[in-house]
């Protein structure tokens, strides 16, 4: 396939993020929100990180602007069309999901790749939704999305190999390290992460450190450049549940089972830096 233009479905933070990547690549963006405010406010955020990077020297006025004139932000779904792949990045939720996917199978052409963002749900469920499901995969970018370097191609049973092999070649376009990998939860980075990230939760619960030493402890110990914790709080707390709680559901391994603290958070509202405060405070 001759990819030439991106739809990107949501104006969070991966919305906004992808957008910017695949605008500074070359492609033609579609952004679209639910409202034609939404997609204004996340161009305006797209605007201000492509300007940070002008003045840090990172990237030239003129590629600034070219960026910038790439991404049409839309509310109406119908505009995507005439895109080649189309990536959702909305709430982490299954139904939310498959309700977007069919709604997408009857807006977008026949040829073109419908893809999730999703961190760790099944690509097989929303591939059930649509009719033509080999066209159907995950692109799972990392947060943030203009800095991460690495992309998960994620290929659920129906995906056929014309679209891993579309996906693979989008991603390098984009200046990203793609990995395939099967259609399991967690794919490769959260199977892996998670557990250490709950587990940080629980030593905390069981009183071994504190937060702020457990955090110290893997960065000084580790050589990681963020603690556990604090790394909860940029994924997002509500996010993060999500991820253990798909994990747990398709392995029952009790290094999954969210810890207490973590519900806890997330109940009261405390989700991390998007919320002002989660593990740590972020408002002062």
């Amino acid at each position: 396939m001759n990819v030439k233009r991106i739809g990107i479905v949501g104006s969070g933070i991966m919305g906004s993020g992808i957008s910017e990547v695949c605008a500074k690549a070359g492609y033609e963006v579609v952004l679209r929100s639910r409202t034609q405010e939404k997609a204004a406010a996340t161009l305006a955020a797209i605007e201000k990180s492509l300007a940070k990077q002008v003045e840090r020297g990172k990237l030239e006025e003129a590629e600034r602007e070219k960026a910038l004139a790439a991404i049409k932000a839309v509310s109406n779904i119908k505009e995507l069309s005439d895109c080649d792949i189309v990536i959702e990045s909305v709430i982490e939720d299954l139904d939310t999901k498959r309700e977007l996917f069919a709604h997408l199978d009857d807006v977008c052409r026949d040829d073109a790749i419908i893809a999730t963002n999703t961190s760790t749900l099944p690509v097989i469920e929303m591939a059930s939704v649509v009719r033509n499901p080999e066209r159907v995969l995950g692109i799972h970018f990392f947060n943030p999305a203009p800095v991460m370097g690495l992309v998960e191609v994620v290929a659920a049973l129906t995906t056929s190999e014309e679209a891993v092999e579309t996906a693979r070649m989008f991603a390098e376009s984009c200046g990203k390290e793609p990995v395939i990998v099967k259609d399991q939860a967690g794919f490769i980075v959260n199977a892996l992460l998670f557990p250490y990230l709950n587990n940080a939760i629980k030593l905390f619960e069981n009183g071994v450190a504190s937060m702020e030493d457990i955090d110290t402890a893997m960065k000084a110990g580790c050589g990681f450049p963020m603690g556990p914790l604090a790394l909860l709080d940029l994924v997002g707390l509500d996010t993060s549940l999500s991820i253990l709680e798909a994990l747990y559901d398709e392995f029952r391994d009790p290094n999954y089972a969210p810890a207490p603290t973590l519900r806890r958070l997330v109940s009261a509202g405390k989700l991390g830096r998007k919320s002002g405060s989660g593990f740590f405070d972020y408002q002062g």
